[in-house]
């Protein structure tokens, strides 16, 4: 069974955030992500809605419990993003 995770925060400024994530894709390959969309709210760009695929349950939450870590904190600080509107959903796909 595959599960996905939906986040959706607010960045300061897309083209930035866009960098970061472009150059920490080996730390979501390393994080067991198998499948990654990106995308944005049309009527404010700086609302990021990130889709990640996952071959299991555990892969899934231990990706989700490295958010908390000061390695993401910092990250995140780097990307313009506001951990304060960070909203996370893990979803089990069923087709």
């Amino acid at each position: 069974m595959t599960v996905s995770m939906i986040a959706k925060h607010t960045v300061d400024d897309f083209a930035t955030w866009k960098k970061m994530y472009n150059e920490t894709a080996q730390l979501r390959k390393d994080g067991g992500v198998i499948a990654d969309g990106v995308h944005r709210v049309l009527d404010n760009p700086n609302v990021v809605v990130v889709y990640h695929q996952f071959p299991d349950v555990d892969t899934a939450k231990a990706f989700g419990d490295r958010l908390n870590t000061e390695e993401f904190g910092a990250i995140a600080k780097g990307a313009g993003i506001h951990l304060d509107t960070l909203e996370m959903w893990l979803l089990e796909d069923v087709e």
